[in-house]
Order: C-alpha cells, then sequence, then structure tokens
C-alpha cells in the first residue's frame, strides 16, 4: 500500500509544438529514369485518375446523381435546345406586315435550369416541344432522358421576342378616351411580349375606346381598348373557311353576339355549328 501511495512519475513528456519547417533554398532533383514495372504502374495510375475525373464531370447529355447539373452537364443540355430550336420554324409575318415589307425579326433567349436541381445520369436525352407549346414570347423546351438508370423530364426556359411594326401611343392614353389618328405612330414593337395581340393597322383602333392607361410608346394591344361588336345574336352572317391553298364562303347565322376577339358560334346552312371568329360586319372566319 505504501508504493501506491508514491508519486507516480509521468508517462508522456509535455508536447511542443513544432515549428513550421523553412526551406531557403531547394535545388531541383535531377530527373531519373522509372523501371519497367514503375513505368507500368504509373501508366495505370494516371489512367485510372483521368477515367475518374471524367465520371465525376459527367456526360454532355445528363448531369451526375446527387449534384446539381454543372457546367459541362448544362453546356450539353444546352447544346440539345439550342439544336432543336434550330429546327423550328420561326414565326412568320402577317399578311398585314408583309404588304408592309417589314419583315419580322426574331430573337431567342435561353433561360436557365433551376440550379438546384438534381439529375441522375442519362445515356440518351431528347429535347422536344410539349404539345400545345408555341415559341412566341415565354416558352418552354423539353428534355427527357430516355436511356438511364432513373428516367427524368425537366422543362427548359426559352424567351422568343419577335420584333415588327405595329403601332404604338404617341401621347398618353387614359381610360375612356376616344383614340384619334394623331394618336398613333408605327414603330418596331416586340409583338410576342404580350399575350394580347398588338394592333398594326389605324382602322383597328381609330374611333375606339380605351379602357386601359397606355404610356408614350408603349405597344397598343387588343386588350387595351374596347371590343367592337360586328353582330347581335340572330344575325345573318357571312362565314370564310380558309386553309392551305383554298377559301371557301357560305352563309350562316350567328348564335351568339359577334364580339371582337372571341369565339362566336355559327350554325351553317347544313346545320353544322362551327366556332368562328367575327373581323367585320356580319363576318366571320374559321381558319383551319
Amino acid at each position: 500500500m505504501s508504493r501506491n501511495k508514491a508519486p507516480n512519475p509521468a508517462h508522456f513528456r509535455p508536447l511542443l509544438r513544432p515549428s513550421p519547417p523553412y526551406i531557403e533554398h531547394m535545388d531541383s532533383p535531377a530527373p531519373q529514369l522509372l523501371s519497367r514495372a514503375s513505368t507500368a504502374l504509373a501508366l495505370t495510375l494516371l489512367s485510372a485518375l483521368a477515367a475518374a475525373q471524367g465520371g465525376a464531370q459527367g456526360v454532355s447529355h445528363g448531369a451526375s446523381q446527387g449534384a446539381a447539373p454543372g457546367a459541362p452537364a448544362a453546356v450539353g443540355l444546352q447544346a440539345q435546345v439550342e439544336g432543336l430550336l434550330h429546327q423550328q420554324p420561326l414565326p412568320q409575318g402577317s399578311d398585314a406586315a408583309a404588304r408592309n415589307r417589314t419583315p419580322w425579326r426574331v430573337e431567342v433567349a435561353l433561360g436557365q435550369l433551376d440550379p438546384r436541381l438534381k439529375l441522375a445520369p442519362c445515356d440518351k436525352v431528347k429535347a422536344y416541344v410539349p404539345d400545345g407549346t408555341a415559341l412566341w414570347g415565354r416558352a418552354r423546351v423539353g428534355l427527357r432522358c430516355e436511356q438511364g438508370p432513373v428516367r427524368w423530364n425537366v422543362y427548359w426556359p426559352v424567351t422568343v421576342k419577335v420584333w415588327g411594326q405595329a403601332l404604338v401611343a404617341a401621347v398618353p392614353l387614359r381610360p375612356g378616351n376616344i383614340v384619334n389618328q394623331a394618336d398613333v405612330v408605327l414603330a418596331e414593337v416586340d409583338l410576342a411580349a404580350s399575350g394580347s395581340p398588338a394592333l398594326v393597322q389605324a382602322n383597328e383602333i381609330v374611333g375606339r375606346t380605351v379602357v386601359k392607361a397606355v404610356s408614350a410608346g408603349q405597344s397598343l394591344r387588343q386588350d387595351d381598348v374596347k371590343s367592337r361588336r360586328w353582330f347581335a345574336a340572330g344575325d345573318p352572317v357571312r362565314l370564310t373557311v380558309r386553309g392551305p391553298g383554298f377559301q371557301v364562303g357560305s352563309e350562316a347565322v350567328a348564335l351568339g353576339h359577334g364580339d371582337e376577339g372571341r369565339c362566336t358560334r355559327v350554325r351553317t346552312e347544313a346545320g353544322r355549328v362551327l366556332c368562328a371568329q367575327p373581323v367585320g360586319d356580319r363576318l366571320v372566319e374559321v381558319t383551319l
């Protein structure tokens, strides 16, 4: 017991923080030739390192699992979107634009995928335009993984700007104002900037009542003025059916009021009911 009460010596020496090494000068080592076995091992390690780096970066068709699409993957997906857009027909000028000899100028700007998006690796990605999507204004292009461990589908946002001649307000217009000829001028505007069609001819707006405030220089849209009623329900109307390379006219009876910009149901002489667009005084059109 007496030996247990004796002071115990320290088991470890105090740790001293070593000072950082200081190298004043070091000569470059002379190159040495590797043996055949060492050379083979070095080549094997280099090949494995290159393969690992290639797998980490991902292929051009998708992002690696559990990671947001980085630069290599995003570039590959963007290239597919651009390739699809180049194959799509560009918006064409209307008949009025053709008469005025002012062809439309189309600009396409690509957005970006959500950086938080995580995509699994994919061997085959297909770009497509979703059904019912018009490449006009704000739109989107689909990207679908067709061959891979996980099937995914994402949408790449795009903006299609269509520049053409249309009417703009020469002076500020307030609700209730009657538009005069001097109140509007022609200028180049983005026709696809709004879902409401741009007005391109003065007879489409002169004499009509403004329902929304319009600043000077702002494009005039169909929703900015009060709709015209071309006929009432029960009135006889002239129906024109247009299609690729043909045009057919017949008589019909309106089943509803013919308000500009709204589809109106009409009954033909054969008893068929169609949805037609009012385009003038007791005039409707159907485009196939």
